[in-house]
């Protein structure tokens, strides 16, 4: 059958398993002719004569299609744990399907019931998930004080996340893992990262009360130290003026070209966590400096690619803002950044030379947008005084696309 023939339910089930769904979601699971869910999910439902079950495949987003088409029934129920729209699989099967074609019946979710136990209000608390994913993600998150519930892939993610926050200086945070919430077997283990002997089941979330130093914040012109490099570094006042005019939006993809030590696409990323960036780096070196940064900042989902522009940016998804730190003079870059913006796109491009200040004069010129010279001075001992260090003055052209 054709993908746009099928219709689904997704419902959702928590630990407690069959015992704990209400009485509709359990007659849509009995007069389903197919159910797709986890093996676990599966196991947990009686017996129903004729109908066909199937494990989830893996790869699931590449090999889903295929097991719709594979479908020949109409009437179909998937099983996704607790909220099938958070961090489910209820959103990845509308994103195929289309909402139309899609049908959700939520259960409790693992974070609602991480609050209740704790007495943690929604809006006080951040939920982080790091299922199939980095867990150096947490790290956006960190500040004294701070509420986070971590969305564990495994047993595994707890000593992890543990390991990462001790090195990071926030061993002595309450760290609380949660496991088999729901269900009659639910644990609670109160410990901190410092101490945790690694022991967790299966299925867990962790809840963090963070304390610790502050060492970053969501604002940007973070630290210049924060930040590995060769020296190819936008400096935090010139970062700042960028991002300031590039406007980060949640949802919206940022292209890093020249990005050097990665320090603009970085900041773009944790001014949401739904922000997305695509670093372009020519320097192999530093293209793998790139990667390391954005994890050791808590973005570690932002894309590399190691190649030169204009040519690394054939085939790349459409930006909504585009900034170039390098290799603005480069035939063909500016050209290709201007061709690919939507309206309302946003370009920032920064240069040093005499070569790059004429081209984006001339650009000024034909396209309008605001051309701004940026000089920083910072105080250095100069003998047994104190005088001014210049830097390099920075010509930026700021350009939104009408």
């Amino acid at each position: 059958m054709a993908v746009e023939d099928v219709y689904l339910t997704v419902v959702g089930i928590g630990a407690d398993g069959w015992a704990g769904l209400p009485d509709a979601a359990r007659a849509l699971i009995q007069h389903a002719e197919v159910v797709l869910g986890a093996p676990r999910h599966l196991d947990m439902l009686p017996q129903v004569s004729g109908q066909r079950r199937a494990p989830w495949p893996s790869p699931l987003r590449a090999a889903l299609p295929a097991v719709i088409e594979s479908i020949d029934a109409r009437h179909v129920v998937a099983l996704a744990s607790g909220d099938p729209m958070l961090s489910g699989v209820g959103t990845t099967l509308i994103d195929l399907l289309g909402a139309d074609r899609v049908t959700v019946l939520p259960h409790v979710s693992s974070p609602a019931l991480a609050r209740a136990r704790l007495g943690w209000s929604a809006e006080s608390t951040a939920v982080v998930s790091v299922v199939g994913r980095d867990v150096h993600a947490v790290l956006r998150e960190l500040a004294p004080g701070r509420r986070v519930l971590v969305l564990s892939s495994d047993e595994h993610t707890p000593g992890e996340l543990a390991a990462l926050l001790a090195r990071r200086g926030y061993g002595s945070s309450r760290m609380v893992v949660l496991g088999e919430l729901g269900s009659a077997t639910e644990t609670r283990t109160e410990t901190t990262p410092a101490t945790f002997d690694g022991a967790a089941p299966r299925l867990n979330i962790v809840a963090l009360e963070l304390a610790g130093p502050i060492e970053t914040s969501w604002a940007t012109g973070i630290a210049d130290d924060l930040f590995e490099n060769d020296g190819q570094l936008t400096k935090r006042d010139l970062r700042a003026a960028a991002l300031a005019r590039l406007l980060p939006v949640p949802g919206q993809l940022l292209w890093d070209i020249g990005a050097g030590a990665g320090s603009v696409g970085i900041e773009w990323m944790r001014a949401h966590p739904m922000c997305r960036t695509i670093a372009v780096e020519a320097d192999a070196t530093r293209a793998e400096r790139i990667a390391r940064n954005a994890r050791n900042l808590g973005v570690p989902s932002l894309q590399v690619v190691h190649g030169s522009a204009p040519d690394a940016l054939a085939g790349l998804p459409a930006p909504n803002a585009v900034f170039i730190g390098g290799g603005a003079t480069r035939p063909g870059v500016l050209d290709a950044c201007m061709a690919v913006l939507a309206p309302a796109g946003r370009l920032v491009v920064h240069g040093v030379t005499v070569e790059t200040e004429m081209l984006l004069g001339r650009a000024r010129s034909e396209h309008g947008g605001e051309l701004t010279r940026i000089h920083v001075e910072r105080a250095a001992p100069v003998g047994s005084f104190t005088g001014w260090t210049p830097g390099r003055a920075v010509t930026q052209w700021a350009y939104i696309k009408a």
